[in-house]
């Protein structure tokens, strides 16, 4: 058991009144890993450790509702790229890797996410089937077909890494026979159902990677829902991300319509450019949307109207996306994006405020990828997956607001602990080496390889 004082308690949570709640007190973690009690001022005597948090905010881990995390190495890469172009150059710098390669751009991306705070993420695998983007028909061309450990090396990776993660597995049923595609996405579930003691809890669960907006039929909706069916998931699709062939990408939102998938665990990322219509519908059917507005603002793909989305009644959650689109692993730096993205649109400073951001990147982004009993904020029950953050470390000054302090001064640099079910993934003071160490060294050589099977090479050879 482990009981953490002196710390500033910001919960993620709001009280009847809707104002959030935060407090000077203490939090205990039970021998499950999960939160035992927490409360203003000194903690009740309890055996086990104590952890003197010297006054630094303790938060929930942040929760990115929609992440890529086999990019780590592919940062800056088709820097003045929008979506397409870079999508397919992603895709090219791929075309040379091998199962093991993903495990290690995983593990890499995981451990990097995990040193930004972030405890859970919704984990879109790259696919068996890399391909590209065919322009001329706004599908997906396979340059490389690969077998299913393709995939389950990738959830392994983040499993070995000590991130909670939902894994979403792409059916690729336009490049491979149904029945492939069916088996292969029904041997992921099962994989990550199969985790032994210990790693069972890091599972969030599994979903559908929708790819309608790359199809060119609406079977590709029907067999999404089949899968969600049978193996009780929910799923996430990237739709209307980008202005480019807009009136085609809107024009297959009916394909899910049609399909019946609306719904709770129908989540649509980044919608960047709906219709009245498309809103309308998610609001009715309470389909959430997950936003990344990092990533939007890299590839000129636009601004979300969350404001819009919001007012509509439809529950947003904040997700991070590639380290090759967002470059920075930063859950502070994405609230700010966001944040000032909207007030910049309103022409107001209110129409959004520092907690709203909060909430999306922790309960919020929990609540729209279905895990929000589990994890996204301080409640006795929960597991205990945890940031501490200290404003003074380096120093910020007076502390006026703490939530405000927190989203729109705090950076990765005052991060000082993270931890993931009551144990110690992250800090600042330890040296970096075991498994990190050696995932520095495996994907910059596994990336570097891939690349070059398609004629790409860093501009900097490795530094030693």
């Amino acid at each position: 058991m482990l009981t953490i004082v002196n710390a500033v308690l910001l919960t993620a949570t709001v009280d009847e009144e809707g104002r959030p709640v935060w407090m000077e007190g203490w939090l205990r973690i039970g021998e499950d890993g999960r939160i035992a009690g927490l409360g203003e001022g000194a903690p009740p005597p309890a055996p086990g450790e104590r952890f003197d948090a010297g006054q630094a905010f303790v938060a929930p881990g942040f929760v990115s509702a929609h992440s890529h995390l086999f990019t780590s190495g592919m940062r800056g890469v088709a820097p003045d790229s929008t979506l397409y172009e870079w999508v397919s150059r992603n895709s090219l710098m791929l075309v040379g890797a091998e199962p093991d390669d993903l495990y290690w751009m995983t593990v890499h991306g995981a451990l990097d996410v995990l040193s930004h705070g972030v405890t859970s993420a919704f984990n879109f695998l790259q696919s068996r089937v890399v391909s590209t983007f065919d322009r001329s028909s706004s599908t997906l061309r396979a340059a490389r077909v690969h077998g299913p450990d393709f995939l389950t090396r990738q959830v392994d990776a983040a499993r070995d890494a000590g991130l909670r993660t939902i894994s979403a597995v792409r059916l690729d049923d336009e490049q491979l026979p149904e029945e492939e595609s069916f088996a292969a996405f029904g041997h992921v579930m099962a994989h990550r159902r199969a985790a032994g003691p210990g790693r069972s809890r890091l599972d969030l669960g599994g979903a559908v990677y929708g790819a309608v907006q790359w199809s060119s039929s609406p079977a590709t909706a029907e067999r999404e829902r089949a899968m969600m069916t049978e193996h009780g998931v929910a799923n996430q699709a990237h739709f209307v991300e980008t202005a480019e062939q807009i009136d085609l990408q809107r024009s297959r939102f009916s394909w899910y319509e049609q399909a019946g998938l609306l719904g709770p665990d129908m989540v649509f990322g980044h919608f960047v450019h709906p219709t009245d219509h498309m809103v309308g519908a998610l609001a009715a059917a309470d389909s959430p949307v997950s936003w990344q507005p990092a990533s939007n603002g890299r590839l000129g793909s636009g601004t979300m109207d969350a404001v819009r989305l919001r007012d509509a009644g439809i529950r947003i959650g904040l997700g991070l996306d590639d380290q090759s689109c967002t470059d920075v692993s930063d859950p502070f730096q994405n609230m700010r994006f966001g944040l000032y993205q909207q007030r910049s649109q309103g022409l107001r400073a209110d129409v959004m405020s520092p907690h709203e951001v909060f909430r999306a990147h922790t309960l919020g982004a929990a609540d729209v990828v279905g895990v929000a009993d589990r994890v996204g904020s301080l409640e006795v029950g929960k597991e205990a997956d945890l940031v501490v953050v200290d404003p003074r470390r380096p120093d910020l000054g007076p502390v006026w607001d703490p939530i405000a302090t927190y989203v729109l001064a705090c950076q990765p640099r005052n991060i000082r602990q993270v931890f993931v079910g009551g144990e110690r993934v992250w800090d600042a003071e330890a040296e970096r080496g075991g498994l990190s160490a050696r995932a520095d060294v495996e994907t910059y050589e596994r990336m570097v390889r891939s690349a070059a099977a398609s004629g790409f090479a860093p501009a900097l050879s490795r530094r030693n």
